[in-house]
C-alpha cells in the first residue's frame, strides 16, 4: 500500500478511470449482467453490479492505468476537486456522491421505499436516496411499479400491507427499451421480474422494505419488512404522471433528468462527437449501454469503452472526443 500511496503523490494527471464491478449475489438475481459485461464465465444469481460506489465497505477500485488497485476513496483523499470539482468536493467532501449500478431482475424485487436526506441524516447519518432508472433491457410483458395508482392514507397502507393487497395500490408500467423514470425519495417503487436497469442514485445504501411477496431464503426465513419506518418516508401523494418522457435525437445529448444530486443526458451516436467540459466543475460518468467508443480527453489520454462497462472522466478535464467504433449509446452522469 505505500508503494501505492507514493506514486499517488507523485502523480500529476489525471485519466479515464475504470474501475473493477462489485458484483452482489441476490435471490432475484440472474445471469444477464455477467453475459451483458462479457464477463466469463457467466454467472448466475448476480442482481447488481456496483460501477462506482463511494458506499462504505464497498469501495470501488481502480482497474486501468498507473493508478490501478487504488481505491476510490484514495483517489478522492488525495485529489480532491481535481477528480470531483469544486463545488461538489465542497459540498461532499470524502464521499463520493453517487452510486452507479446495472441491475438484472430476474426475479421481482421486493416494494420499497428510501429516506430524505433530513430523515435519513437523523435515522442513520447517511445520505438520502434519490434515483433514476433507465430500462437497457425488458423482456416481454416486463413491469415494474413507480408511485400510487389511487390515494390511500397512511393507516390505509398500513393495512393493506398486512392483508396482501399493497400492490394493487401502485401504478403499474409495462416497460419496454429506453423507458426512464425519476424516483425522488419518498417515491414506493419495485423493479419487475425481466427488467435490464442502469440505475443512478445518491451515495446511500437505506432502503426500507415494505413488502417482499412473502418469499422465503434457503433457511425458511422471510427477509425483514420496515413497514413502520417507511411509513414516514412515503410521499402518498399521485400524480399525473411517472414516468420521463424525452425525444430522441441521434448525435444531440439530450438531457433525461436533471436534479440537485445529478444530471444525466442520452448520447445516442454514430459519428464523434465532441464535449466541451470546461464549465461543468464536476466528474462525468459514462456507462455505456450499447456498441463501444474511444474517449479522448484534451490531456492525450484515450480509453476504450464497451458495452457494460463505465468510466469516470475526472473533473480537470476540460474536453472529450467521444469516438464511436458503431452505432453506440452512453449514458452521461454529472453534478450540476
Amino acid at each position: 500500500m505505500n508503494s501505492k500511496n507514493k506514486s499517488l503523490k507523485e502523480f500529476e494527471s489525471l485519466y479515464p478511470l475504470k474501475f473493477n464491478p462489485i458484483l452482489k449475489s441476490v435471490i432475484w438475481g440472474g445471469s444477464a449482467i455477467t453475459d451483458f459485461k462479457n464477463i466469463k464465465p457467466t454467472r448466475d444469481g448476480i442482481g447488481e453490479s456496483w460501477e462506482i460506489s463511494g458506499v462504505e465497505n464497498n469501495i470501488s477500485e481502480i482497474s486501468n492505468g498507473e493508478l490501478s488497485g487504488l481505491s476510490l476513496e484514495e483517489l478522492l483523499s488525495e485529489k480532491k476537486e481535481l477528480l470531483v470539482g469544486k463545488k461538489v468536493y465542497n459540498k461532499f467532501g470524502a464521499t463520493f456522491p453517487l452510486l452507479i449500478k446495472f441491475i438484472d431482475a430476474k426475479d421481482d424485487l421486493s416494494i420499497q421505499v428510501h429516506p430524505d436526506d433530513e430523515m435519513a441524516k437523523e435515522r442513520h447519518n447517511s445520505f438520502g436516496k434519490t434515483e433514476m432508472w433507465y430500462v437497457v433491457n425488458a423482456a416481454p410483458g416486463a413491469f415494474l411499479y413507480s408511485g400510487f395508482e389511487k390515494s390511500i392514507s397512511p393507516d390505509e397502507y398500513v393495512d393493506s400491507v398486512k392483508d396482501g393487497s399493497f400492490t394493487g395500490k401502485l401504478k403499474k408500467h409495462t416497460v419496454k427499451e429506453g423507458d426512464v423514470f425519476f424516483l425522488p425519495a419518498g417515491r414506493v417503487h419495485a423493479i419487475g421480474a425481466g427488467c435490464f436497469i442502469a440505475e443512478i442514485q445518491q451515495t446511500s445504501n437505506i432502503t426500507y422494505r415494505i413488502f417482499d411477496y412473502d418469499r422465503r431464503d434457503a433457511d425458511g426465513n422471510t427477509r425483514e419488512l420496515h413497514t413502520e419506518l417507511a411509513k414516514d418516508a412515503i410521499d402518498f401523494k399521485v400524480y399525473d404522471s411517472y414516468k420521463t418522457e424525452f425525444n430522441n435525437e441521434t448525435n444531440q445529448p439530450v438531457k433525461l433528468i436533471s436534479c440537485p444530486y445529478f444530471t444525466t443526458n442520452l448520447l445516442e451516436l454514430d459519428i464523434q462527437m465532441s464535449r466541451d467540459l470546461k464549465k461543468i466543475d464536476s466528474f462525468i460518468i459514462y456507462m455505456c449501454i450499447s456498441g463501444h467508443c474511444t474517449l479522448k480527453d484534451n490531456k492525450g489520454n484515450s480509453v476504450f469503452i464497451d458495452r457494460g462497462e463505465t468510466v469516470l472522466i475526472p473533473a480537470d478535464t476540460e474536453s472529450l472526443l467521444i469516438i464511436p467504433s458503431e452505432s453506440s449509446k452512453l449514458l452521461e452522469i454529472y453534478i450540476e
